[in-house]
């Protein structure tokens, strides 16, 4: 009974309608039911509600946060950078250096010599070329020639060959495709290569050991196959520049002796060089001037305005030295 009394006390402090009539099962089943909920030790923070994507995302919030710092750093005048270091402000940009500033010490030195906006005559010319050579070889001696023709025009396409009185200072290596009977003739003239059917095999091997390839007509059919092969190269044999010939020993010796092809190219610009600086300015003189004259005797009839645009005289690897025209 005591354990009842207890309940009933319990009871009324809870505001139970509960008698001595009611059981203590039912009693203590009211005591429960009445007991207040447990409530949760630690409060839960209420988390903004953030989307997976679009101007509410996380991502997007925080770039927006980020941005609105920087707008409010810059109107405070604030110049350093999220890692706390000055930024720097960008400068002009560097001239940039000319062509020859570029060049090396020896070119720059030599370069000096020459006056850009003169015109020099082809004796001063040859002796200057002599003089402003960079390298330390034996440079060649070029002469570049911009004519006043269309190379589109057939006759107006200029190709020919000449004699320089003192050769090119290179050596020049001859092959001589001919029957058998010219073979004796074409090797006492210098030739370095004399064949019929074995040079054939040999070009078969695409093994190009020479400079001219001199031709008989009867045999130039022969070399139609090999067209692609030598023509690109400038070696396939043709009665303009004097490699196809029927008496072979002649045409050996004068390309041997410095007989060379010169032709214009698609910029209208014939290029050839003249001799070596070790030839001194006489030599290269007389060799240019013998070009000029060659060249001067192919002007086409069909053409209107001037010949001959412009004329530089350079080594290899020198300064150009503009030359006063003086071809008609």
């Amino acid at each position: 009974m005591a354990k009842k009394a207890d309940l009933l006390a319990e009871a009324q402090k809870l505001g139970l309608e509960v008698t001595e009539k009611n059981t203590i099962a039912e009693i203590e089943a009211a005591i429960a039911g009445a007991a207040p909920a447990e409530t949760p030790v630690e409060e839960v923070k209420e988390e903004a509600h953030v989307a997976k994507a679009g101007k509410r995302s996380a991502k997007s919030l925080a770039e927006a946060e980020e941005k609105a710092e920087k707008e409010a750093r810059k109107e405070a005048g604030d110049t350093s950078n999220q890692t706390g270091e000055e930024t720097v402000k960008k400068g002009p940009k560097p001239v940039t250096r000319s062509t020859l500033e570029r060049r090396g010490k020896n070119y720059q030195k030599v370069a000096e010599k020459v006056e850009k906006s003169k015109l020099y005559t082809l004796e001063e010319a040859v002796k200057l070329a002599a003089e402003t050579n960079p390298s330390k070889f034996d440079a060649s001696v070029e002469v570049h020639v911009r004519l006043g023709v269309d190379p589109r025009q057939a006759d107006q396409n200029i190709r020919a060959t000449v004699s320089l009185p003192h050769g090119t200072g290179k050596n020049v290596r001859v092959a001589v495709f001919a029957p058998e009977a010219e073979h004796k003739a074409a090797k006492d003239a210098g030739a370095d290569i004399v064949g019929d059917e074995t040079f054939l095999a040999q070009l078969d091997k695409e093994v190009l050991d020479f400079d001219v390839l001199v031709a008989t007509p009867q045999y130039m059919p022969k070399l139609g196959k090999y067209a692609r092969l030598l023509g690109p190269r400038g070696l396939m044999p043709n009665p303009k520049s004097g490699t196809v010939a029927a008496d072979v020993a002649k045409a050996t010796t004068e390309a041997k002796a410095g007989k060379v092809e010169y032709r214009v190219d698609k910029q209208a610009i014939v290029h050839l060089g003249v001799g070596k600086v070790s030839f001194g300015a006489d030599k290269l003189l007389e060799n240019a001037q013998s070009f000029f004259d060659s060249l001067q005797s192919q002007k086409p009839s069909s053409i209107k305005g001037a010949y001959v645009k412009s004329i530089t005289l350079s080594t290899t690897m020198g300064p150009g030295i503009k030359v006063e025209n003086f071809v008609a």
